[in-house]
């Protein structure tokens, strides 16, 4: 029918197949023959593949025979041909069936691996295996949302091997999942072409009114696409229109009277809701409109037309961003959503957040935000659950998903079995860190402890509890610590909590007892934090007897706040202990303590003594240094002065002896002093080498070095160029003329305007140099050439900052947070090339970037940051790569999450003037020692200090007694430094 025709135009390529057949259909509701022709016409003229394709079997009508000769030649001639291509396609078909092969393997291993099933449908598609082709779809719908595309092919093969009855209602069941997934306005109006095939069974009509009504609902807000659904409907009641009419000529009935007036109405009403909706185009559906009707539009249509009109124009610069914005358009959507909750009308909030997952399905915050919407706002039942199911499909992995759906769930009353199937989907669905595990089965812990009745002594909720409780337990050691060598709770999270349970809830101080104990023998016992929380559980649901012990327990085993558990044994024997109570109390806490400080006192020590050891390696690190270029610096001058007698021997003795110099070098200086040749004479020895050495004081020695530094031209940078100019670090100090090379490289860019590299007093390129530009643009440009190889070292490019002003600036460009989507690969062998890792990561996913891990020479360290484009694919590379092994080498894949850098101390703002500090001296790798160890006064000995033994220690141990009465309590690295003074 016309409305087919229509909806078909609208909807594109994707809507063009209704089912086949669809054409010759009956009207029983109408008992008139020229209403089924007018539908089958009007459905045959929105499917025009269907005419293509009987043009191809009918064997072109009158014009097939014309062809037949040629056909034969053409045969002929193609012969040897279509033999080879035969051969071709044998082997292709042979790949296609050992691919399907794998792919099959592949999912039987994981089969949450979403690229696979779709590389797998394709092939299936492609090699016509109908059957498998239909298991694996079933398979990749039950684990994920299908996307569109995927629906679409999946519902027009269905459709076109579907012939009676019954299996129309299976393609029915199919299109009610699709909706389902996501809001496509293509599978709706595919689903309301496919329905008008089926008006000639009872009640077809009024089913394809209910689809069109339901498709309106779901998708007929929609600004861009919303139009061709309504469109559609009102085409086809357009069509049932023209049936009802009377024949010309011919007196109607009352009962075509009333059907007429009836369906009149009905498009009368299509049109008014419309009117009422922003839309494109509503201009042309208001003319439409004023031309259809007989009668003038009412008053209150047109204003609800000019409402929605000015509602129109609000949103289109958010429907303007989004044309021209490339996919994803994650920014552009999240602005549309924060207009729409400003504006608050629900229904358009849910299409606009359904319109932005369907193109970004993978983003876990957007789906984590629309479900917050819906389980705050709306709270339909049906529809929130839906949307949490689609939201864990989508990202299994993401655990905070997993979680708010439990929750939504349990706030719905959804049955218990339902809930705990759910639990055990996403225990199996693959997260990437050990905590996520454990986060889950807490969140289905407290779900369960919320369905016990308390109440009772024992019931069925409760023992599944206890049984939950212990399961999760054995879960993080086996299954959890097998796979990331963690069980994700080293404080015993879950295991507290049972405890409490028993205790708080269940009366049974025993069972939380024998709990607490198997935490302390977990390696907790050393923590006062954890002694604390027992005593205080004691304290609440035990008795003084219990608290006790658990404390004295504390004193023994807990380092790191001893002087805390033993002030609250203190405080508990003074509120409820006798004397002797008190007096063991006393005695066990001294004794502790005094250990703990002789522990702290041997620390020091042995930290004085490490530090001592440094300094003196790098004592010897710089007196080598000293020696190794004073040795250069000899053999250089030795090299110049043989050249230099070699040049005067053709000149007379008398000039010989006054112009030749010493052939001595000069302490500190390479270069000879003036007026030493006139002391030659009297400084030669019995062997003609130098009996002495004068070495100018240092003052002259400064004059002279000033003196060679004029000589070289001195390179300002002005501040306020910042903005257009790069620094350019790492270069290679060999680089003989730095602009020459630099300046190609950066007018890549943009215009240069000067390139100022940097030279040491002895003319010596100090690897760095300023760039600057004519334009900002080409500044920021030239930032992407950080990392560029130059004669096989990594140029450093970054911006030019005056960290004096901007102490916080910070070069490195790359992010130190958890990055779910990136890969840090280790145990990579040197030899690997970036394009063959990239060949490795890219058959899991598409690879954003990739990075291999230099140092400052070039040379690789054998660690790789490798960028997908979603988690998903992260997830998915990290299970199949890690423990790989590429050329012998077996690699270590995990998601990327650097370990937070410590930063060195500052010192002291409030110190006196005059006290050194402690000078960190960083080495090539970037490693902080310490130069110096020199004390500030507050730790500095008294002016007169008692005896000493013969080293020079202090006979007393350091300690507070030792110290000035104004002065603060001492750490441990206090200590050390103090053990360092000699």
């Amino acid at each position: 029918m016309a409305a087919a025709a229509a909806a078909a135009a609208a909807s594109g390529p994707r809507a063009k197949a209704p089912a086949a057949g669809a054409g010759a259909v009956a009207v029983e509701e109408t008992e008139d023959e020229e209403t089924a022709a007018a539908l089958a016409m009007s459905a045959a003229r929105g499917r025009p593949e269907l005419e293509a394709q009987s043009e191809d079997s009918g064997g072109g009508g009158d014009g097939g025979d014309g062809d037949g000769d040629e056909d034969e030649d053409e045969e002929e001639d193609l012969g040897c041909s279509s033999a080879e291509e035969d051969d071709d396609d044998d082997d292709e078909e042979k790949e296609n069936e050992a691919e399907i092969q794998r792919l099959e393997e592949q999912l039987s291993i994981n089969a949450f691996d979403y690229n696979c099933h779709v590389d797998l449908i394709k092939l299936l598609r492609q090699e016509g295996e109908l059957i498998k082709l239909r298991r694996a779809r079933q398979k990749m719908s039950e684990l994920f949302p299908l996307t569109e595309e995927i629906w679409l092919d999946w519902l027009k093969d269905e459709i076109k091997i579907a012939s009676d009855g019954s299996d129309r209602e299976k393609v029915y069941e199919l299109f009610e999942r699709a909706v389902k997934d996501y809001i496509c306005p293509e599978i709706w109006l595919e689903y309301a072409q496919y329905s008008i095939g089926g008006i000639g069974q009872e009640g077809g009509i009024e089913k394809v009114r209910s689809i069109f009504e339901r498709a309106l609902t779901a998708v007929g807000l929609h600004v861009t696409k919303g139009a061709a659904m309504w469109e559609a409907y009102r085409e086809f009641e357009n069509a049932i229109l023209k049936t009802t009419q009377p024949a010309p000529g011919s007196v109607p009935t009352p009962e075509q009277q009333q059907a007429l007036a009836m369906q009149l109405e009905r498009i009368h009403t299509l049109f008014r809701r419309q009117l009422g909706i922003p839309l494109l185009d509503m201009e042309a559906t208001y003319a439409e409109y004023e031309e259809w009707s007989d009668d003038p539009i009412p008053e209150a249509v047109t204003q609800s037309y000019k409402k929605a009109l000015q509602q129109m124009e609000k949103c289109k610069p958010y429907e303007e961003a989004l044309l021209v914005a490339e996919t994803p358009k994650l920014a552009e959507y999240q602005a549309y959503i924060d207009f729409e909750l400003k504006a608050g009308d629900p229904a358009r909030i849910q299409l606009v957040f359904e319109r932005a997952l369907a193109e970004n399905c993978l983003v876990p915050d957007l789906w984590a935000r629309y479900n917050q919407y819906l389980d705050r706002q709306l709270k339909m039942k049906d529809l929130v659950l839906s949307a949490h199911d689609r939201a864990v499909r989508n990202c299994p992995w993401t655990v905070g998903l997993w979680n708010r759906y439990l929750l939504a769930m349990e706030r719905h009353g959804v049955d218990h079995q339902i809930v705990s199937d759910n639990f055990e989907k996403a225990l199996n669905a693959g997260f990437i860190q050990a905590t996520d595990y454990v986060e889950i089965w807490q969140a289905y812990l407290d779900y369960l402890r919320r369905r016990v009745d308390f109440k009772q002594d024992s019931s069925k909720e409760l023992e599944e509890l206890r049984a939950a409780f212990a399961r999760a337990l054995e879960y993080l050691k086996q299954e959890v610590e097998e796979r990331f060598s963690e069980s994700g709770d080293p404080s015993c999270t879950i295991m507290q909590n049972w405890a409490r349970v028993e205790a708080r809830l269940c009366n049974n101080m025993q069972k939380a007892r024998e709990l607490w104990d198997s935490i302390m023998t977990k390696g907790n016992a050393k923590y006062a934090n954890m002694w604390l929380e027992y005593y205080n559980l004691e304290r609440a649901h035990g008795d003084t007897q219990h608290c006790r012990k658990a404390l004295h327990r504390a004193v023994q085993c807990t380092s790191d706040y001893p002087e805390h558990v033993c002030e609250v044994l203190l405080t508990l024997e003074r509120i409820e202990g006798t004397l002797e109570d008190w007096d063991s109390a006393v005695q066990k806490t001294e004794n502790r303590l005094a250990r703990v400080n002789e522990q702290r006192v041997k620390a020091a020590e042995k930290e004085a003594a490490l530090a001592q050891q440094e300094e003196e390696k790098t004592e010897q690190r710089k007196r080598a240094r000293a020696e190794k270029r004073a040795f250069k610096k000899m053999k250089k001058s030795k090299a110049g002065d043989k050249r230099k007698a070699d040049e005067d021997e053709d000149d007379e003795w008398g000039d010989e002896e006054e112009e030749q110099p010493s052939k001595r070098p000069r302490a500190g200086s390479s270069l000879p002093l003036a007026g030493e040749e006139e002391y030659s004479g009297m400084e030669m020895g019995l062997f003609g080498r130098s009996a002495s050495t004068e070495v100018d004081p240092p003052s002259k020695q400064k004059e002279k070095a000033a003196a060679i530094k004029k000589e070289m031209p001195k390179v300002f940078h002005d501040s306020n160029k910042d903005n257009i100019t790069v620094f350019v670090s790492n270069l290679p100090y060999s680089l003989g003329e730095p602009e020459v090379k630099l300046r190609p490289l950066f007018e890549a860019c943009g215009e240069v305007t000067e390139i100022r590299p940097i030279f040491s007093n002895r003319g010596d390129f100090r690897g760095y140099c300023y760039v600057e530009f004519k334009e900002e643009k080409a500044a920021l440009q030239a930032l992407g050439l950080d990392r560029k190889t130059v004669d096989g070292r990594p140029m450093f490019v970054s911006p030019c900052v005056d960290k004096n002003k901007n102490p916080d600036f910070k070069v490195f460009r790359y992010s130190t947070a958890l990055e779910k989507h990136k890969l840090f690969i280790s145990g990579l062998p040197f030899s690997c090339t970036k394009e063959e890792l990239e060949d490795i990561c890219k058959v899991h996913g598409s690879v954003r970037d990739l990075r291999l891990v230099t140092n400052r020479a070039g040379k690789p360290k054998g660690l790789a940051y490798v960028e997908y484009e979603n988690e998903a694919q992260a997830s998915q590379a990290v299970l199949k790569m890690d423990g790989m092994t590429i050329k012998e080498n077996v690699i270590k894949v995990a998601i990327s999450n650097p370990p937070q850098r410590k930063l060195p101390d500052r010192p002291e703002a409030g110190r006196a003037a005059g006290a050194l500090v402690p000078r960190q001296v960083y080495g090539a790798r970037g490693k902080g020692r310490t130069q110096l160890s020199l004390l500030p006064r507050a730790l500095q000995r008294p002016n007169n200090p008692g005896p000493k033994t013969e080293n020079g220690t202090l006979q007393s141990p350091p300690g507070p007694s030792s110290t000035p009465p104004e002065a603060p309590k001492m750490s441990n690295a206090d200590f050390a430094k103090m053990l360092l003074k000699k």
